[in-house]
């Protein structure tokens, strides 16, 4: 069910969900017994039971049983609802027999996922999900237009702004998108196409959202020097658009742009104690990941896809331009320390390596080696450029949910990104149980109540009577991440069980 519900009135359920049952004794499928209840509002924890028939909660607290046909002791575990990655970028693999199962996700807790982030995914809502549903899949799956396939689809990658039809074509995209169970839309503007779409297409776009009561979700236009105008965009294309706005994994990246994430939360306080409902996610990590075009080489480069960018690297003139602004790029990065390879098809030895230490090796500059790869069809690469401190600090804002910005993965030879297989035990095992930044309480209420809150979800996100049963039972002496960035195809561990839709897809830690 999508519905802007007031904050108040979802952590209100929530607080009420431990609330002693009365009346009839209560017959439940499965009884999780005795455990410490997080029912995800922030409030903190207290001992009871949760009991659960067929797909939903039926009591939480303590109650008078009935006829259980499952009871499992949790006694020194923790009860949670299941966890909410708002920004998720598995919209393949979930179509794909090897990935659907979403097996790094269920081992995080996780019971539902967001697609169709940073602009890019079907734009196809009803087909998409059809496809999902005919196949099977591990967690819940709810999906953004993606705003980039969409500006593809009818205007294609020209550097250029959509004429009057093409925006009342996408607009109209928008519209049945939305009917077919879009929960938003979603832009990526660093990538192209979705770069080349000024504020007032935005807007009239967003505009269709919101009087489908939807959300906007952006990767906003710049994460480094100009954070704090990318970010006051996407507030006035909320506040033009009327609708809610959603900042995606937020940050300031690059050394010369810390500190600068902290004047981007002021400009949102500020929006939010005017009334605009305004949020943000955040990946508990010091290092981003993303093509390698798309971290060094500037827009008006990359038009027309790889066939423009090659032309342009094959004249001399156009060629120059973009060397240059390679190497100032690379000089804010570490001059290439802070580029690591992620996935490059070509050299797969350099898989792991950073962009200087490639350069050292080979006796050229950074430069050369960014090229060289560019010319070689792009790579994946992971980012070193945020501040601990900024992670810290943007953390313990009330309005910051916990999103991986990943997608799943079987283990390969690729040295992705760890959030992946990392985020929510990170932010709650290291961050909260072990650094104290934030309460336990907290951390949970970041993966639950509010995401749902943040999508609109009145009947997920929390533990109470008569919402859906995603539930993680996890032990929280044992509840870390184990990926790492050398090491990242790695399970994390301490789920003993997870319930999706009151269905046991881990038990005893297996999935």
């Amino acid at each position: 069910m999508r519905c802007q519900q007031p904050v108040l009135d979802v952590l209100l359920l929530c607080a009420l969900a431990t609330q002693p049952a009365c009346g009839q004794p209560v017959d439940a499928h499965i009884v999780l017994s005795a455990g410490t209840i997080y029912d995800g509002s922030g409030a903190a924890a207290v001992v009871g039971d949760v009991a659960i028939r067929d797909d939903r909660i039926v009591a939480v607290g303590t109650f008078e049983r009935g006829k259980v046909d499952w009871d499992i002791d949790c006694r020194g575990r923790v009860i949670a609802p299941g966890f909410i990655d708002l920004h998720n970028h598995s919209d393949p693999q979930v179509l794909d027999r090897q990935t659907r199962g979403l097996v790094n996700y269920l081992l995080q807790g996780c019971t539902t996922i967001v697609t169709g982030n940073c602009g890019f995914g079907p734009t196809d809502v009803s087909l998409y999900y059809q496809n999902i549903t005919s196949e099977g899949v591990g967690t819940n799956v709810m999906h953004l237009l993606p705003h980039g396939s969409l500006r593809k689809k009818i205007v294609g990658s020209a550097h250029r702004a959509a004429t009057a039809d093409e925006l009342v074509r996408m607009q109209d995209v928008v519209a049945r998108a939305m009917h077919d169970g879009a929960w938003g839309m979603s832009t990526g503007l660093i990538y192209i196409p979705g770069s080349f779409a000024d504020t007032e297409e935005l807007v009239a776009l967003a505009a269709v959202v919101a009087r489908n009561h939807g959300l906007y979700a952006s990767h906003v236009r710049d994460e480094g020097l100009h954070l704090i105008a990318a970010v006051q965009e996407a507030l006035d294309i909320g506040r033009r658009a009327d609708l809610p706005v959603h900042i995606s994994h937020f940050k300031s990246s690059g050394r010369d742009a810390w500190g600068l994430v902290r004047e981007a939360a002021r400009l949102i306080e500020q929006a939010r104690s005017t009334g605009q409902r305004v949020t943000a996610d955040q990946y508990p990590y010091i290092a981003s990941s993303t093509p390698l075009d798309a971290m060094l080489v500037p827009a008006w480069a990359r038009a027309g896809g790889r066939g423009g960018l090659m032309e342009r690297l094959e004249h001399p003139e156009t060629a120059e331009h973009i060397r240059s602004a390679l190497e100032d790029n690379l000089r804010r990065l570490d001059g290439g320390a802070a580029l690591h390879i992620a996935a490059f098809d070509k050299r797969p030895e350099w898989v792991g390596r950073s962009l200087a230490e490639i350069a050292n090796s080979q006796g050229i500059q950074p430069l050369d080696v960014a090229v060289q790869i560019i010319r070689d069809g792009g790579a994946s690469i992971v980012n070193f450029s945020m501040s601990e401190d900024d992670v810290r600090h943007i953390m313990q804002m009330p309005w910051v949910a916990t999103a991986s910005d990943g997608r799943a993965f079987i283990p390969a030879a690729e040295k992705p990104h760890p959030r992946s297989y990392g985020t929510f035990p990170r932010k709650i095992g290291y961050y909260a149980l072990s650094e104290n930044v934030i309460s336990e309480a907290s951390a949970i209420h970041s993966a639950t109540a509010l995401p749902a809150r943040i999508l609109g979800l009145t009947d997920r996100g929390c533990l109470r009577k008569n919402c859906f049963a995603d539930i993680v039972v996890y032990d929280r002496n044992r509840f870390r991440d184990k990926a790492t960035f050398e090491n990242p195809h790695q399970y994390a561990c301490g789920v003993a069980l997870l319930l999706v839709n009151g269905t046991p897809a881990v038990v005893h830690g297996t999935p």
